[in-house]
Order: C-alpha cells, then structure tokens, then sequence
C-alpha cells in the first residue's frame, strides 16, 4: 500500500489542543526555542505559539507513527505544513525544524504593521479572481492572488482594504463566498520576500538530508527530490502562491491507497473525498494514534488478501 501524509497549516488550532503532548517533548521545544507555550485561546493570538505548537502536535504525531512501523510514500504540506512535511521525510531533524519555525514566526510577526492580512473567494475560478486582482492592485494598495486550495478556492494576500475591494468585486461575480481570514499578514505573496531571505540565510546553516519519500513542493506541487529544491520550498513558501489543488492532483498520480491528515485540521481530508472515493482515510485530529494504527493494520491485511 501506499500512504499519503497530509500536512495542515495554520487555522485549526484551539485551547486545548496540546493537552495530550509529551511533557518531555513540549520542554524540549520550549528550551530550543525560548518560548514557554501556554496552549490558551490568548496564547494562540500570537504567531510563534500557533506554529510552534501545530508543528508540536505534528510531530509528536509522526513520531508515534513511526514507532509503530508506518511510514509515508508522499508528504504534502499546506504552507506552515511544509516543515512537518520535511520532518516526516527525514529532510530536517527536530531541534532544527522547530528553531527553524520558531524564527520563520518571529519575522512574519514582526514584518508587516496592522493593516495587511488575507481573504478568501469560494465559487470563483482561479483565472476570475486573478482577473479581479488586476483590477485592484497597485503599488500603494498591493493585492495578489495567493493559495488555490481547491479548483474554486483561492486567496488573496495584501493591504486589507485591497482586498476587500477585491472580495467586494467577487460578490458581484457571483461568488458563492468572499470574506477576510484571521491571518496577520500578506502570507504567500511578494511581500513576504524579506522573510524569506532570512530563512534562506538560516537554511544554508543546516545539515539537511535527501528524502525518503516523495515531498511534493507548495511553490509548483510538484515532486522534488533535491535538498537544494526542498530548501528553496521551506525557505520561499512565503513568497509563492500555495498550489495545493496542483499537489494533490500530482499525489493521486501515484495512486495512493490511504490518505492521513494531521492534527488539528479536518480539511483537506474533505476536499480529498471531493475529488475521489478510492482512498481510504485517517483524520488524526479525530481519533487517536492507536485508533490509527488499528485501520492501517485492518487496512493493509484487507491488500494482502
């Protein structure tokens, strides 16, 4: 069988979530990073304490997989998600990944002043939207087609008055949604290009490796095999649109048989089963590791049938 790994970014998290986490591991992400994560609904307004901790979820969660012998054949990541994807396929190990995240979340604070964020326009085509964007974008009131999720799901990324001159513009359109996100910066567009630099700059200091699998790229969704192009991926997903229709398009190619998303979100699972009823699914945010292993087991014997 083959086993596609999801990766979501960020917009699952809640109060709560990091209730079941290792003590050990927790301390050890606090003491390589200098942040003491609180796991509250105050804590999770703040960019380090999402990233830090869904990658925390994340890889505790690849971990136990694991050691209970699974092992994924591809590994897709949604913007934050690429670093968990990273990990999972032995390309960066685990104190570097999280002080990796832990800056890659103090600069994207700290980059852009109140005023700039991200929007999403549902039932539009992608070519729509960005005609859109045309009609709104200038130097002073930048805007850019962003993510495309889904055939007819895409984001903006800028100045939030742009964009809602943009999702104003979608509404008339006849989009089925237009609306802001709660997301503090113009993530996976232009703007983001002195971020990248940075991490670019604390990348090359790393001791990287190939894959062990198939690591499909946010900045194409296609599969890459380099270190050199994962590094580009991990250190420039900020700047590139995040193509994950592309990606799993490309993943189905290589007719997987079960598809596990990790914590916290639910969401690429369902816009998996929109696409095709040929896989069989696991949510980790839904059941527990045990639980998993339980169907991968019932699952694989079913194959050797």
């Amino acid at each position: 069988m083959k086993y596609l790994w999801l990766f979501p970014g960020q917009g699952g998290q809640k109060a709560g979530m990091l209730q079941k986490i290792d003590p050990t591991l927790k301390s050890k992400v606090e003491s390589w990073t200098g942040v003491k994560l609180v796991d509250s609904e105050k804590g999770y307004q703040n960019s380090q304490q999402i990233q830090l901790s869904i990658l925390l979820l994340q890889v505790q969660q690849i971990d136990q997989l694991k050691e209970k012998g699974w092992l994924p054949d591809i590994v897709a990541g949604h913007s934050l998600g690429v670093f968990a994807a990273a990990y999972a396929a032995g390309v960066i190990n685990r104190e570097d990944v999280f002080k990796l995240v832990s800056l890659r979340a103090s600069l994207m604070q700290s980059s852009f002043p109140i005023g700039y964020g991200m929007g999403v326009v549902v039932g539009l085509s992608r070519q729509e939207v960005g005609n859109l964007v045309q009609q709104v974008n200038t130097e002073k009131d930048p805007v850019f087609l962003s993510n495309q999720n889904s055939e007819l799901q895409n984001t903006l990324s800028g100045k939030i008055t742009a964009i809602q001159a943009v999702l104003q513009l979608a509404k008339e359109s006849g989009a089925a949604k237009a609306k802001l996100l709660q997301v503090p910066n113009p993530s996976h567009s232009p703007l983001m290009q002195s971020v990248a630099d940075k991490l670019t700059k604390q990348i090359g200091q790393l001791e990287l490796h190939s894959p062990t699998c198939i690591y499909l790229a946010n900045n194409n969704g296609h599969p890459v095999k380099s270190i050199a192009e994962i590094s580009y991926d991990l250190a420039n997903n900020l700047t590139h649109p995040v193509f994950w229709e592309t990606m799993i398009n490309v993943a189905l190619e290589y007719n997987p048989q079960v598809s596990v998303e990790f914590a916290p979100g639910t969401a690429f699972t369902k816009l998996l089963k929109a696409k095709t009823n040929q896989l069989a699914n696991i949510t980790l945010a839904n059941m527990t590791i045990d639980d998993a292993d339980f169907l991968l087991h019932k699952w694989k014997g079913k194959d050797n049938d």
